[in-house]
This record gives C-alpha cells, structure tokens and sequence, in this order.
C-alpha cells in the first residue's frame, strides 16, 4: 500500500524556520510531482508548493514565495520544504501529496502540524 511520511512540523516563533520532509514508499507507478498543501482551521486546502520529478519545475503559493523553497532527492522518492521568516498565517496543518500525472493529487500523507505563534 502507497505510503507518503511526513515530519518536521512543530512550534516555532514568528520570524523562525522549520523544514518539513515527506517520504514516499511502496508506489508502483512513476511519480509524476510532489507538492505541500496547507489548511488552517476553517479553511480549504491550498497548494503551496510543488515539484515536478522529472524537469525539476517549481511553483509556488503567491503567499510564500521568497520564504519558503521546495526540493526534491528522485532516488530516496522525498520531497522537503524549507520554510523561512513563518508568520502567524502560515500555521496550517501542512500535508504532503504525490501526483502520478496531471495536476491532480493523487495520494496525501497524514498531515503535520505547523504552528507559528510566540
């Protein structure tokens, strides 16, 4: 069964960095992208970053480009988002996702807690 392991969530002060890394096992298919969703209390889930495996291409959520960067290593099949200079509206439930082709995700870890608040 496909598994995607996030960690690296936690509390952290405004200003303050945190990584988060997501692993991805068992898959059969090729990978086509991994992405970092979000969703903050009474919110919907937002991208906020992605990752095509192939050409490397990245986007990013209009709110977090400059602070926040994210990589990948094809060969361990992770994903990882260094987030820079958090704000308190960047605390979300962030979740990692694996699409297989397209722009739709197909598969989502468990979701870790970021929490950016002193």
């Amino acid at each position: 069964q496909v598994q995607l392991v996030e960690s690296g969530g936690g509390l952290v002060q405004p200003g303050g960095s945190l990584r988060l890394s997501c692993a991805a096992s068992r898959f059969t298919s090729s990978i086509y992208a991994m992405s970092w969703h979000r969703q903050a209390p009474g919110k919907e889930r937002e991208l906020v970053a992605r990752i095509g495996n192939n050409d490397g291409m990245t986007i990013y959520a209009d709110s977090v480009k400059g602070r926040f960067f994210i990589s990948r290593d094809n060969a361990k099949k992770t994903v990882s988002l260094q987030m820079n200079s958090l704000k308190s509206e960047d605390t979300a439930v962030y979740y990692c996702g694996v699409a297989l082709g397209g722009w739709r995700t197909n598969y989502w870890g468990q979701g870790t807690q970021v929490t950016v608040s002193s």
